[in-house]
This record gives structure tokens, C-alpha cells and sequence, in this order.
């Protein structure tokens, strides 16, 4: 009998556990990382990923000098592990991720920078800044 693997599924599942850890649900700093993190507010666990993705940024460029390609996905899965507490801290979970990935499907990358410079132009003229 065979699975199939759904990556969503995985982030939808660990996701649980990480929300499972914040303090409103009995999660204990003492026992837990991520509780550890999430008690400690957003500063510990925005450095986390600030130190997370300069790391992904080192294995990639080791791994342009002959270096292990396989480290980049171990970094790239610490950055999205805090990345997730992140989201568990903000109300947010990976589907949210997921469904802003689908609604840009199929929007050139350039189109969607400079669509978001027009509108962040609109909303200050609007809120009355220069």
C-alpha cells in the first residue's frame, strides 16, 4: 500500500505542533523550543530567522565553491521551521503561504515588483504623505 506524500499536508501537520507550543495553549519554554522561542516574543524568534537565512545564503555560495548542495536544503528547512513560528506567533499559518504563491502563479515576477510600487505609491498618496 502505497502514500502519497503531500508536502502540504507536512507543513499543515507541523504547523499543529508548532501552535500546539504557543503560550496560550499550555506551551512550556521549559520543555519546548519553539515554546522557548515564542515566550521569549518576537525578537528571539525574528533573529532565529534573520541568522537562518544568512546561513541558507553561506551553504549557497559554499556550494558554488565545490561545497555540499544538500546543506542549502538543510538551511532552507531551519529558515522555514522558523519561518512557521513566525506565522503560529501572527495568527497565520503555511496554507496562507501557499494560497499568496497560487495567486501569483502565472504573474511575471517584474509585473508583480512593480504592481506592488504602484500600490504602495496609491496608499501613501491616500494616507496624505508626499
Amino acid at each position: 500500500m502505497s502514500t502519497e506524500h503531500n508536502s502540504a499536508d507536512s507543513l499543515a501537520a507541523l504547523a499543529s505542533v508548532i501552535e500546539s507550543r504557543l503560550p496560550a495553549h499550555g506551551g512550556d519554554p521549559q520543555t519546548s523550543y519553539v515554546a522557548r522561542l515564542l515566550h521569549k516574543g518576537p525578537d528571539a524568534f525574528l533573529k532565529k530567522i534573520g541568522e537562518e537565512a544568512t546561513e541558507v545564503v553561506m551553504a549557497a555560495k559554499d556550494a558554488d565553491h565545490g561545497g555540499d548542495h544538500r546543506k542549502i536544503v538543510c538551511e532552507v528547512a531551519d529558515l522555514w521551521f522558523h519561518s512557521m513560528i513566525a506565522l503560529a506567533h501572527y495568527g497565520l499559518r503555511p496554507a496562507d503561504v501557499i494560497a499568496e504563491l497560487e495567486r501569483r502563479e502565472g504573474t511575471s515576477g517584474i509585473e508583480e515588483k512593480a504592481l506592488r510600487k504602484v500600490k504602495a505609491r496609491e496608499a501613501q498618496v491616500q494616507g496624505g504623505t508626499p
